[in-house]
């Protein structure tokens, strides 16, 4: 890397600490830290649970499957742009009026414990857990992610590389919560997008135009340019799926709690939805230029940077496919905007890093200290655990993360599931169903977790290449349904609910 480079990369970092110290003087209580005060206006919600979503994967992980198997790959982009649009759509409102009218909740398991007064805290705590253990391998995909970055741009090892990534986000979450990660996450949601247009234009212009590119890419692997031909029904369905996680990631909705006012989502789903199909389009063109790009130019200087090319059937191919957005970035850019895209990929990683592990030490905080152990813990101790809490997710993460073969797509994968089949059926039923209970909803949590688990780690071949979220999904749906009108809602559940029907109504 450059020394340009290097200073626009520092320039970045020392920024988001700034604004990581600035948000520290705003935290007063545990309320700003994990949820800002409910202040954030529909730019920075919108773009902030964009960023938080698309995380490393966007520049790192779709454009390298792209890149490595062609348009196959892009129906998990269409589902994504449906799953995301039906949040904001259907969602974002209920979610915003009723977490305030249910006891002013501020986390999801919060949310949940209020929602069906569940006085014994056994939904909060497994729903605690659940976030905990699916957000430390999510925090964990962002960590690779980092690593890479940092490995093919200053030619470090793996496993320091790794470490540095950590200390960055760690920090500066460490020190601003919520607010911290909002703006943060507004400002690299601004860049991510930036990224994702310029690259793939001035590649394929480069390469000689849109026709050039398609036709190099043909000349190499037809396929790439198909994206039925080699494709199951599963592998279809499997990747449609991925939309449904959108209605259980806990770090994506908590935007939609933390919004100023519910009249504001209108606008927020237009930023939002727009900046994801966008993006989502920029990464897939990414991926494809990529290929045509390394077999039809120059690449000599990509060893320089620690990236490796090899001959596979006569076609150039990286040696990791993820690095293909790094790649570009140190072929096509002046060292200055080279680090400013590097920042761009930093940024991918860290606006979803830091928002996982807000979520995770708030759940530690919020709904374990306070819920079980210390229920009179004021609100400046309750932010000290949740900051001591950070660290420790953090390193248990970057111990999963050491592994240098870890792909950033299979453990987005592996969480993702986890969080849509775990609290996706839930939250759509706690918010359109007033006749779900208590038990309806536990017994479907604990259902799709382990659906998941057991689906993804323990099964294989036929129908169980299905990816896990699907089935996860509708057992949970099923089990909580039966169970609920097995059952009636505990007393005051149902008044409330309407109580928040009127409050949507205004």
């Amino acid at each position: 890397m450059g020394l340009e480079t290097l200073i626009t990369f520092i320039v970045y970092l020392i920024g988001m600490l700034v604004i990581g110290v600035i948000m520290y003087r705003m935290t007063n209580d545990l309320s700003d830290y994990v949820l800002g005060g409910r202040k954030l206006s529909p730019g920075v919600a919108a773009l902030s649970a964009g960023a938080s979503d698309m995380s490393g994967w966007l520049l790192l992980g779709l454009p390298g499957a792209i890149y490595a198997s062609g348009l196959a790959e892009a129906w998990m982009a269409i589902g994504l742009s449906i799953g995301a649009y039906l949040n904001w759509q259907f969602v974002a409102k209920r979610l915003r009026v009723y977490t305030e009218v249910a006891n002013n909740s501020i986390t999801v398991p919060d949310f949940l414990e209020n929602r069906f007064k569940d006085h014994s805290h056994v939904l909060r705590v497994i729903s605690a857990l659940v976030i905990l253990l699916f957000f430390t391998f999510y925090t964990s995909s962002g960590m690779v992610a980092g690593a890479k970055l940092f490995e093919a741009s200053f030619g470090l090892p793996y496993q320091p590389a790794l470490w540095i990534g950590t200390l960055i986000v760690v920090s500066y979450t460490l020190l601003g919560g919520f607010l911290a990660v909002a703006w943060t996450d507004f400002l690299q949601g601004s860049l991510m997008f930036v990224a994702l247009i310029a690259v793939p234009i001035i590649a394929i212009n480069k390469i000689g135009g849109w026709d050039a590119t398609v036709q190099a890419v043909g000349d190499i692997s037809p396929d790439h340019l198909n994206m039925i031909e080699g494709v199951g029904i599963i592998a279809i369905i499997s990747s449609i799926a991925w939309g449904l996680g959108y209605f259980g990631q806990p770090h994506i909705i908590v935007r939609f709690m933390a919004l100023r006012s519910p009249k504001d989502v209108p606008k927020a789903k237009f930023i939002g939805t727009t900046w994801m199909i966008l993006g989502l389009y920029g990464a897939i063109f990414t991926g494809l230029a990529g290929l045509a790009f390394i077999n039809t130019q120059d690449v000599a200087s990509l060893s320089e940077f620690g990236i490796s090319v090899i001959t596979e059937n006569g076609v150039q191919m990286l040696d990791d496919p993820e690095k293909i957005f790094i790649a570009f970035s140190q072929l096509l850019f002046h060292p200055v905007i080279a680090g400013i895209l590097l920042a761009a990929i930093l940024s991918a990683i860290m606006s979803t890093i830091d928002s996982q592990l807000l979520v995770s030490s708030s759940a530690v905080a919020e709904d374990f200290y306070k819920a079980i152990f210390r229920r009179e813990a004021t609100d400046k101790e309750l932010v000290w655990v949740g900051r001591l809490a950070t660290l420790v997710i953090a390193l248990i993460a970057a111990i999963i993360a050491i592994n240098p073969e870890s792909s950033v797509l299979d453990l987005v994968s592996y969480a993702w599931a986890g969080f849509g089949a775990a609290f996706g059926p839930t939250i759509l039923l706690a918010l359109f169903w007033r006749g779900i209970t208590r038990n309806g909803a536990l017994a479907g949590i604990v259902v799709g977790a382990v659906t998941v688990i057991i689906w993804g780690d323990f099964l294989s071949g036929g129908i169980f290449d299905l990816y896990e979220i699907a089935p996860g999904f509708l057992l949970n749906l099923i089990v909580a349904v039966v169970i609920s009108l097995a059952g009636k809602p505990s007393d005051g559940v149902e008044t409330e609910y309407d109580q928040a029907v009127v409050e949507l109504k205004k």
